[in-house]
């Protein structure tokens, strides 16, 4: 029974740096706005 918790424990600990990880990201790090250029080729203007 004691390896079972230590495996739990070993999980919950990974689990919770990759949370933090994911939070640091989300919360830190901000994307540079720019801006985008999509080019239509003229047949897609054609109705069929």
């Amino acid at each position: 029974m004691p390896s079972l918790f230590r495996f739990l424990t070993v999980v919950a600990v990974l689990a919770g740096i990759v949370y933090g990880v994911i939070f640091a990201l989300a919360n830190f790090v901000s994307p540079k706005p720019r801006d985008m250029t999509v080019t239509i080729p003229p047949d897609k203007f054609l109705k069929k």
